[in-house]
């Protein structure tokens, strides 16, 4: 087990809600109760120096607020949020690679300032030329040219732009980037080539990842820990190969049954049963229970701890009591 130290984050029963009511005239003419929307309830997570936790789950379980809570871009609700020092000893800095490329790069702006703008800001560089050369430096490290510094993001195809967005996140010198859905706005092939890239850059530089992602063929082929979430809170967590081979809790078992199979094509697969529950107004006890093949009646009123089974955590009834 790693040591505190060998810990970029932990974070703590961490949770973010909005209140997402009516305005108040029109919630008191209707006498409307308010409404919160538990993004995220109750998340706790550890990601040691250097390895990569993928987060999973369907759209709206809270992936992205989880993501933008971790690196600061909204404050949580409760909880407690801890990160390790960088390697220097310095404050630790997270940045974020964003899932949409044609929108995460200033368009007004040329590659070159995209790039400089956090080594500028953070005082990183002594001139403007030692700026620029290392300007120059990151392009050709993510895989562009440095000539490339001229030209607008208009010019670059996605996978390029992706390439141009991981430069500006590594401008900051940065251990620990949070990366939402990284590839899913890029074709297939060039999705490839940019998990080949931040794998190579972790492996170069020892850089630390949580990936936020729904595709699980990707997940598998680049983490080291996997947490799946549902409704704003993380189901079960455990290391990347034992959660693929021996999945836990029962949605679990649903996400990885849609995975296309190429030894067994034909192979009887359970279809995803049901939508996600309306997160304002989620089920009562264990928030799955609705879709659950194996829901009891306790699993309708009394929401499950997390247990530490075969050292994983899953937060379900019937694998906390062994069934």
């Amino acid at each position: 087990m790693p040591h505190d130290q060998d810990y970029l984050l932990r974070a703590d029963d961490l949770a973010c809600w909005f209140d997402v009511s009516p305005p108040w005239l029109e919630r008191t003419l209707s006498r409307q109760p308010t409404q919160t929307l538990k993004a995220v309830d109750g998340v706790s997570l550890a990601v040691p120096r250097g390895s990569t936790l993928s987060i999973v789950g369907e759209s709206g379980c809270g992936k992205s607020t989880l993501a933008k809570l971790l690196v600061g871009l909204v404050a949580p609700t409760r909880g407690t949020l801890r990160y390790g020092r960088n390697r220097k000893g310095g404050t630790l800095h997270p940045q974020m690679i964003f899932q949409d490329p044609y929108a995460s790069l200033n368009p007004r702006w040329r590659v070159g300032n995209i790039v400089a703008e956090p080594i500028i800001t953070l005082g990183l560089r002594a001139s403007p030329a030692d700026t620029r050369r290392r300007v120059d430096e990151l392009l050709e490290l993510v895989g562009l040219s440095a000539s490339d510094a001229s030209r607008f993001p208009h010019e670059f195809s996605g996978g390029q732009r992706q390439r141009i967005s991981i430069a500006r996140a590594l401008a900051t010198e940065a251990e620990f980037l949070v990366c939402d859905e990284p590839t899913s706005a890029l074709d297939v092939s060039v999705q490839a080539q940019i998990l080949n890239l931040m794998g190579d850059l972790q492996k170069e530089f020892g850089l630390t990842y949580v990936f936020i992602s729904h595709n699980l063929s990707v997940v598998r082929h680049v983490s080291d820990r996997v947490a799946v979430m549902y409704l704003g809170r993380i189901v079960e967590q455990a290391a990347a190969d034992e959660l693929f081979e021996s999945p836990k809790h029962p949605y679990t078992k649903m996400l990885l049954d849609t995975i296309p199979d190429l030894d067994d094509p034909r192979r009887d697969r359970e279809p995803m049963a049901g939508e996600v529950p309306n997160p304002i107004m989620p089920p009562a006890g264990c928030t799955f229970h609705t879709r659950c093949g194996m829901v009891q009646e306790r699993c309708r009123s009394v929401v499950p701890e997390v247990a530490v089974v075969g050292g994983r955590e899953v937060r379900c009834h019937l694998v906390a009591a062994g069934v």
